[in-house]
């Protein structure tokens, strides 16, 4: 069943996620960034585990963003390369996603 109206949609849907994907991982980067500073510079009431968890958990959030995101646009082309493409991209943020969820638990329990 092929309706064309609703393409654009999911384009712009699939462009809205990629970019909230990627601002989270942006915004936790500038975040980690300055509490680092702020730790070298004094004592603040947070560790270097904390801003690293923080930072791990925008990353994993971020992740999962910017795979909504290549799945709705694959379902805009879905030729064979495509699909291929898509299963690696997913595998590979998954399995990020994955070891980077464990690590943060190891954070937890430090």
């Amino acid at each position: 069943m092929d309706i064309p109206v609703v393409y654009p949609f999911i384009g712009l849907c699939g462009t809205v996620l990629g970019i909230i994907g990627a601002a989270l991982i942006i915004y936790g980067g500038f975040k980690a960034a300055i509490k680092v500073v702020l730790l070298g510079l004094s004592k603040p009431a947070f560790t270097y585990n904390q801003v690293r968890r923080d930072f791990t958990d925008k990353i994993v959030f971020g992740l999962e963003f910017l795979i909504a995101a290549d799945i709705l646009a694959t379902l805009l082309s879905p030729s064979q390369q495509d699909l291929i493409n898509l299963a690696v991209v997913v595998l590979i943020r998954t399995v990020m996603g994955y070891f980077l969820s464990k690590e943060a638990a190891e954070f937890n329990l430090q």
